[in-house]
């Protein structure tokens, strides 16, 4: 059975780049929509990828980015891959020259298999929660994962509500390629709410286990 890749998103912090990859996660994501406070600065990002371990791909997020935005952050952080969370035309999404994944939101009726025809070269489809409260992603929701087509033209990205307690059970209904998690990974205020950019590493490492558990 092939292995189920891990993507931790939403890093903020060096220490939880470093946490991500020490427990076992094949990319990290750093967010440049300024819309969550998840969002990361240029410099910032520089250090997190500066410091992230060998063979660990570092993705950039992006929500209806201007070009002259993307180029910004490509200029000056080195990222494997571009990810676009709206509704970013496939041209757009392909004009950068570097490999890319395309992220939509499972909307109740929508058509997914037309929604991602023309975005036959990217690398990765990335299925995720509608978006919520004004966010395209990170909000912690799940959606029905049978709606995920049984066929896909390119590699399959699970996200959305993602964490340790139904991970497994996500993987096992849908044999995703990959899977994304951000705020289920974090660390909780006193209410129980997620403190978005802040990870915490014990979640980390019992999500990254929970997916070795559903691969077996």
């Amino acid at each position: 059975m092939t292995r189920t890749r891990v993507k931790i998103c939403g890093i903020t912090r060096v220490e939880d780049a470093l946490a991500a990859a020490r427990f076992g996660a094949d990319a990290i994501g750093l967010v440049f929509w300024p819309g969550t406070p998840r969002v990361v600065a240029l410099e910032r990002a520089r250090e997190i990828v500066n410091a992230t371990s060998p063979f660990v791909s570092v993705v950039g997020l992006f929500v209806d980015p201007a070009r002259e935005d993307v180029d910004r952050v490509l200029d000056a952080v080195p990222l494997q891959l571009l990810q676009f969370h709206g509704h970013e035309p496939a041209a757009f999404c392909r004009s950068f020259g570097r490999p890319y994944l395309k992220a939509i939101g499972v909307e109740a009726g929508a058509d997914l298999l037309e929604s991602l025809s023309p975005y036959d070269d990217a690398c990765g489809l990335l299925f995720d929660a509608p978006p919520f409260d004004g966010r395209p992603g990170g909000t912690g929701r799940t959606f029905e994962w049978t709606r995920v087509p049984s066929t896909l033209p390119r590699p399959l990205v699970l996200s959305g509500g993602l964490n340790e307690a139904n991970v497994a059970n996500a993987i096992r209904t849908v044999r995703p390629w990959a899977v994304d998690v951000s705020s289920g990974v974090e660390v909780r205020d006193a209410n129980g709410r997620p403190l978005a950019g802040i990870k915490d590493a014990a979640k980390i490492a019992a999500f990254v286990e929970e997916v070795r558990h559903a691969d077996v």
